[in-house]
């Protein structure tokens, strides 16, 4: 597995060690401003999947503690051959503000929040992140998928000199774990092929949330960092 750093919504990734081949698109920024635009939450129960607590997205408590996780701070992410991780940095701040792993032409973008302990976020973000979309020119349908109810949508592209350059396919999902909400951004061949799909999926699951024991208001993204050292070995 290869680590790479690029600037979030600016130009591609600059490389470090990374080599990928599916172009980066940054399709989770119109999902971005739906998160920052609701103040109040009503309760809402949580969104996941029946069996979460074994099969993930875990928490860190019930992951498997001797398992060779790259540690970035907010969420734990397993090794597996052929799987490329690059950090989205914010370019003013250099602050890191989501996960993008690249895998057999698919990319998923990961970015975990803080949320209630009784109650989930998933049911009403869907809707403004559908509600945002639609009012950018895409087309959101909800659906009912392996990981729960999420989004199929055609996400418009923008490119540098800020014209829209067609549509992108993708998937939104969310899990509600234990005070976390874990967001994904599925595209390339897994967001319409169901092959590359489960692999994905089963990608998303394997993520380990790091909520951490320090308040944090619902809905702020839980800090992400380089990691400090790689694993030596892989399962």
């Amino acid at each position: 597995m290869r680590i790479g750093r690029g600037k979030k919504g600016t130009e591609p990734a600059e490389e470090v060690e990374l080599a990928s081949t599916t172009p980066e698109v940054d399709i989770a920024d119109e999902a971005d401003e739906a998160l920052d635009e609701v103040v109040t939450v009503e309760p809402t129960a949580k969104s996941a999947p029946a069996d979460r607590e074994e099969n993930g997205p875990l928490d860190e408590t019930e992951a498997n503690p001797v398992r060779p996780y790259v540690d970035l701070g907010g969420v734990k992410i397993l090794p597996r051959e052929g799987l490329h991780l690059r950090l989205e940095v914010e370019e003013g701040s250099q602050r890191v503000v989501a996960v993008g792993l690249d895998f057999e032409e698919s990319t998923l973008q990961v970015q975990p929040f803080a949320a209630p302990r009784t109650t989930g976020l998933w049911h009403e973000i869907r809707a403004q992140i559908a509600e945002q979309i639609g009012r950018q020119g895409g087309v959101a349908t909800e659906v009912d998928g392996p990981l729960g109810p999420e989004l199929r949508a055609d996400v418009p592209v923008v490119g540098e000199d800020g014209v829209t350059d067609g549509l992108r396919t993708a998937r939104f999902v969310g899990v509600d774990g234990p005070r976390w909400f874990l967001r994904g951004v599925i595209a390339g061949k897994a967001a319409e092929d169901p092959d590359a799909a489960t692999e994905i999926e089963d990608l998303f699951r394997s993520v380990v949330v790091v909520r951490g024991t320090s308040p944090m208001p619902p809905r702020d993204l839980i800090p992400l960092h380089m990691p400090k050292t790689m694993p030596t070995a892989t399962i």
